[in-house]
């Protein structure tokens, strides 16, 4: 019998299956929280518990629905009660903020800012894939394909949510077309849905010297409106939307801030 199973997708409707979800991030972070404050390697905790190391990583990625048997081992080998395993902490450090959306919808620009107001960590996801993988984001495609680049993308996300707790993150318009990925980020993260017109989209594309979309190609606009229409099911699952058509940037941060007051003044 394994020691783990799998739980289901936190971005499903069962609000269960939520709590579950909840519930093992929970876990997974005292227990990498202890085991570091007792200044153990995960393979010294695994032969102190009896637990695999395997099984250790996805406990505290929190991708595993761990046993009763497990949390008992576990609390053992850390010197700390079962009972903690499950205690909300009061207060919180954790806010994370992602940023999705159309390229051109202003993601980048206005995450640096509200992430400066905010005194969070920026970080673009394209560029975490370009440091781990070596490769630009144009190479990787030509090298592995867009499946490949997808797999970058999950391991990105992974390590940027695994490493930081606060951080305002930009994500490529297209993480919808990889569920599981889509659903980490939705899982993780605070979504915002960054929202333009389908003109003011490509107008900011060409305004930022890239003049490629409109190239040779006289149904640019409606393969954009048609991309739109396709991901607007996906965008909408967002936790909130902004929209920034029309607006200037001061504008576009103060209603970030507004729709993030709460959670920023909390977080």
């Amino acid at each position: 019998m394994s020691e783990i199973v799998p739980f289901p997708s936190a971005a499903a409707h069962d609000p269960r299956d939520r709590e579950i979800a909840r519930l093992s991030r929970g876990i997974g972070e005292k227990v990498r929280a202890a085991r570091t404050a007792n200044g153990e390697s995960r393979r010294a905790l695994s032969e102190h518990s009896g637990v695999s190391q395997r099984y250790l990583a996805q406990i505290e990625a929190g991708e595993g629905n761990i046993s009763v048997a497990m949390l008992v081992k576990l609390g053992a080998a850390l010197d700390i009660p079962v009972a903690s395993f499950f205690e909300q902490d009061q207060h919180s450090d954790t806010l994370r903020i992602a940023l999705i959306g159309l390229r051109g919808a202003g993601k980048s620009t206005l995450g640096q800012s509200v992430a400066r107001t905010s005194g969070l960590r920026f970080v673009e996801l394209n560029d975490v894939i370009e440091q781990e993988s070596g490769l630009s984001v144009a190479d990787v495609i030509a090298l592995y394909g867009p499946d490949g680049y997808r797999g970058f993308e999950r391991s990105a996300l992974q390590s940027v949510v695994d490493r930081h707790d606060r951080l305002v993150l930009a994500v490529a318009g297209g993480i919808v077309g990889a569920p599981e990925t889509f659903d980490l980020l939705l899982d993780r993260c605070h979504t915002v849905w960054v929202q333009a017109t389908p003109e003011e989209h490509m107008n900011r594309v060409i305004a930022q010297g890239d003049d490629r979309p409109m190239a040779g190609n006289p149904r640019a606009m409606d393969e954009l409106k048609s991309i739109l229409r396709q991901r607007e099911p996906d965008y909408a699952r967002a936790h909130a939307v902004l929209d920034t058509s029309g607006r200037s940037l001061r504008d576009s941060e103060r209603d970030m801030m507004n729709l993030l007051r709460d959670r920023v003044e909390t977080g």
